[in-house]
């Protein structure tokens, strides 16, 4: 690419996560309800869909740090906090 060209990038570990799967995870991990709805599917929408890395693997040699859903929201948690706390003592 040529300075100032810019490229978009799918991060995913090619595992598939349900939104409930997610919801249910992030509950579990925060201590926090999550509410939520669930509605019927969409006219269209995908019984499944996953991102693909692909593209970033090949061009930059990116892989993900956590792959387990678990692991993932509980540091992105631990990130969260600790950033909400550094901003509350400005």
């Amino acid at each position: 690419m040529a300075e100032g060209d810019s490229d978009v990038y799918n991060l995913e570990n090619s595992q598939g996560y349900s939104v409930r799967q997610v919801i249910e995870t992030a509950r579990k991990v925060t201590g926090h309800p999550i509410p939520f709805s669930e509605v019927e599917k969409r006219p269209g929408d995908p019984s499944v869909l996953i991102a693909s890395s692909d593209k970033i693997r090949k061009a930059l040699g990116w892989k993900p740090k956590y792959e387990n859903l678990e692991t993932i929201i509980r540091t992105t948690w631990a990130w969260h906090q600790k950033e909400s706390k550094q901003s509350s003592n400005i």
